[in-house]
């Protein structure tokens, strides 16, 4: 999906018009999160967003969920697969599983520890504690009532925040934000920007801890792009957070070639895309979310190939004040 223009454009004509049926969206959303959950026998962690889109919740879940297998214990990420074909409950395995499968994000967990896939968040919780979880990181599902959490985090990205504040589908929050964040443990604060200053002191009124964190990139990675002039292409949710991440590592010049969020690539694309940096003599860069799916035909495997990846991963400024929340589940006093 992509984000309309007027999503982040306040005074949009557009978007007063539709702000009534966003008013009810956020009604009925609210009322659905009132529901009690079903608990299990292992604390749960949800990472979530009060908007749609991407503000970097992914790369917050495999952080959390590192830290936790450092601690000793045994971790499970929980995730929907969206963009997957399968409804799960499944465990994921990369050698066997492909995006078009079980998603490209449920992929990249799978890379981090134990990841099973649920349309049923509940059943898929009951899988992963069954598997020997004793912590669950669901990626996604704040909204849901499903399944009880022990720790709730909305993720915001700090350069956009909350678009032009209204609900959808007259704006890109999935509820009014404030009760939102009333139902959360902690705002996660990811990049700089004034729009995320301004949601942290509303977080911190609220008595809300704030974490702030960044997206860094692999060392390695990085290193092979410096002074490069590079054709991007991605499929995220704010495509033009890859070019920043780019700039800010040295690449010379990025020609961005944006896809909508969780874009599949087809031969064509991948054809065309070789050919443009034919004929620019550029380097082909894109993330890592994006690579996993360069697979299933000859042109998408030579573009796979051909292009360099840069992972990054989640890292927080305060990482005491995230060991403080985590604490508890830790101690199993939830």
């Amino acid at each position: 999906m992509k984000a309309p223009a007027f999503w982040s454009q306040p005074e949009s004509p557009l978007g007063r018009v539709l702000d009534p049926l966003g008013r009810l969206v956020s009604a009925v959303t609210l009322g659905r999160m009132d529901g009690v959950g079903t608990r299990i026998g292992v604390p749960v962690i949800c990472v979530g967003n009060p908007t749609v889109g991407g503000a970097g919740k992914t790369p917050v879940v495999a952080t959390i969920a590192r830290r936790l297998n450092a601690s000793g214990r045994a971790v499970s990420i929980l995730a929907r697969g969206y963009g997957g074909a399968q409804k799960g409950p499944v465990r994921v395995e990369p050698a066997r599983h492909g995006a078009n499968d079980v998603g490209d994000e449920a992929l990249l967990h799978a890379r981090v520890t134990p990841t099973i896939i649920a349309r049923d968040r509940v059943q898929g919780a009951i899988l992963a504690e069954a598997g020997g979880a004793e912590i669950i990181v669901m990626d996604d599902g704040f909204q849901s009532p499903a399944l009880a959490k022990d720790l709730s985090l909305l993720v915001v990205d700090g350069a956009v925040g909350l678009g032009n504040g209204r609900v959808l589908p007259a704006g890109p929050l999935r509820a009014a934000f404030a009760p939102q964040l009333a139902r959360a443990d902690a705002l996660v604060v990811m990049g700089q920007g004034a729009a995320g200053e301004a949601l942290s002191v509303l977080a911190r009124a609220s008595g809300k801890p704030v974490l702030k964190a960044r997206l860094a990139p692999n060392p390695q990675s990085a290193a092979a792009l410096v002074g490069r002039d590079v054709l991007a292409f991605c499929g995220i949710g704010r495509p033009m957070k890859f070019v920043e991440t780019l700039g800010a590592i040295g690449t010379r010049n990025a020609v961005l070639r944006p896809f909508a969020d969780h874009h599949v690539y087809s031969e064509a694309d991948a054809a065309r895309l070789m050919t443009e940096a034919d004929a620019t003599g550029l380097t082909l860069v894109t993330t890592e979310k994006d690579a996993v799916k360069l697979v299933g035909g000859p042109e998408r495997l030579r573009l796979a190939a051909r292009t360099l990846v840069l992972p990054v991963q989640a890292v927080f400024a305060d990482e005491g004040l995230l060991d403080e929340l985590l604490a508890p589940l830790l101690a199993g006093s939830v």
